[in-house]
């Protein structure tokens, strides 16, 4: 018999939180910060000392491991890649962990973690062909279909924000110009306000917006930028629903102008598919890590 318990452990760019059900009940939840500057021995400390916590609240019963991370596991070497977490790139991670942890673990990607915690549990519920999408530190998706996630033989279903939108753009870390990323997430909204004198974070800009003639064009080129990344998913698969994750899917504009952005790229006389906000908040990953 399948245990009831299961720890959920989400791998964030800026904190990693835990999450401990027992018959699908929290019973605890805790998180520390990431810290990545310190590089990724540190992080793994991070990830053992959490665990540990957990562990003092289940009274040595078995339990599941699930661990959501950005980027991805190769099948080929095993080892993490496309992660914006860089200096995790390139280690057997599921392996490390699992030496840290003195047990087996299941790992998968942030974003289809997200995807399917709102699928299960939150604003997806009611649908059976999901879309989600995170706009945080990074720009990432994942697809869903009737509550199992859609990995891909090369295990990069989803991934949109490494989608090329404008090719002669800003180079990315993954080695390309022009990612989505770049463009529509918060860090790449920031190194646009950055490279043109701005002293804002990504959240500050679209709750104070001030309508100066350079505030206002880059205002507008985000929505054109969102309208365009997201209509070139739903011209590609046609999702049931799109539902939106991280900080940036806070931003009210989003689901007003940046709709009527979709509309005007969407290869149809309408848009019909919902693109609505999630309901689990920060805290999807972790439960989807736990559902895993």
């Amino acid at each position: 018999m399948e245990p009831n318990v299961r720890i959920g452990i989400d791998l964030g760019g800026t904190k990693i939180e835990c999450l401990v059900l027992e018959n699908n009940i929290e019973i605890f939840r805790d998180r520390v910060p990431t810290q990545s500057e310190k590089g990724a021995e540190h992080i793994l400390e991070q990830i053992q000392y959490i665990y540990k916590l957990a562990l003092n609240h289940i009274e040595n019963k078995e339990h599941l491991v699930g661990i959501c991370t950005p980027g991805s596991i190769s099948e080929d070497t095993h080892k993490l890649r496309n992660s914006n977490t860089t200096c995790l790139n390139g280690l057997e991670l599921k392996k490390i962990i699992e030496y840290k942890l003195e047990r087996s673990i299941s790992i998968e990607n942030d974003a289809n973690c997200f995807a399917l915690a709102e699928a299960k549990f939150g604003s997806a519920k009611n649908f059976d062909f999901v879309f989600g999408v995170i706009m945080g530190t990074g720009c990432g998706g994942a697809f869903v279909n009737k509550k199992q996630i859609r990995i891909g033989p090369n295990q990069i279903a989803g991934e949109w924000g490494h989608s090329i939108l404008h090719s002669d753009g800003y180079h990315c870390y993954c080695g390309k110009n022009g990612c989505v990323e770049k463009y529509i997430s918060g860090s790449g909204l920031e190194s646009i306000l950055i490279n043109n004198n701005i002293n804002k974070t990504a959240q500050d800009f679209f709750l104070n917006f001030h309508k100066s003639e350079i505030e206002e064009k880059i205002y507008n080129r985000f929505i054109l930028n969102f309208g365009q990344a997201l209509a070139n998913v739903i011209n590609t698969v046609d999702p049931d629903v799109i539902v939106l994750g991280g900080g940036l899917s806070n931003v009210p504009n989003l689901y007003t102008d940046g709709i009527k952005a979709v509309k005007q790229f969407v290869f149809s006389d309408s848009l019909k598919t919902p693109i609505i906000q999630n309901e689990l908040g920060d805290s999807a990953g972790v439960l989807g890590a736990a559902l895993l």
